[in-house]
């Protein structure tokens, strides 16, 4: 039997390879990446996803790509405050219990701060993107 860490480890090497591929520089010019409420090509879409947009993780901006493969690699974060618990106070994810939910910031080309870019995960895989300070999320599609 495997360690735990093995497939998420794969997972993120695999991630970073597609990072790579696709080229490391964002074309994100300050718009929202492109939302779908259709099921993605071989994707069906998790019943987490309610009735929020989604996005695939491959139409996201190159930093948030950078994210999640560090997410799935266990780290390390840029930014100390990575992995702190989401108390989803705005209410725009569905409910759960304090804990359930962790942010990661997403760089922001050009900020001096963390910006206003954030994936936030639930305990169940839930992975979601907001790009305006958790006014809005869309679920992200993998």
């Amino acid at each position: 039997m495997l360690p735990r860490f093995v497939p998420r480890l794969l997972a993120g090497l695999v991630l970073c390879l597609g990072v790579l591929l696709t080229g490391c520089a964002s074309t994100d010019s300050g718009t929202s990446p492109t939302v779908t409420s259709t099921v993605l090509a071989d994707v069906p879409t998790p019943s987490w996803v309610g009735d929020l947009p989604t996005v695939a993780a491959s139409r996201l901006p190159a930093e948030a790509r950078e994210t999640l493969a560090l997410i799935d690699a266990g780290g390390p974060f840029p930014y100390a405050k990575d992995g702190a618990v989401f108390g989803n106070f705005e209410g725009e994810l569905p409910k759960h219990q304090r804990g359930y939910y962790h942010e990661y910031t997403v760089k922001t080309p050009g900020e001096s701060d963390r910006g206003a870019r954030r994936i936030v995960t639930g305990q169940g895989g839930e992975i979601y993107y907001t790009d305006d300070h958790y006014k809005s999320f869309r679920a992200v599609l993998r």
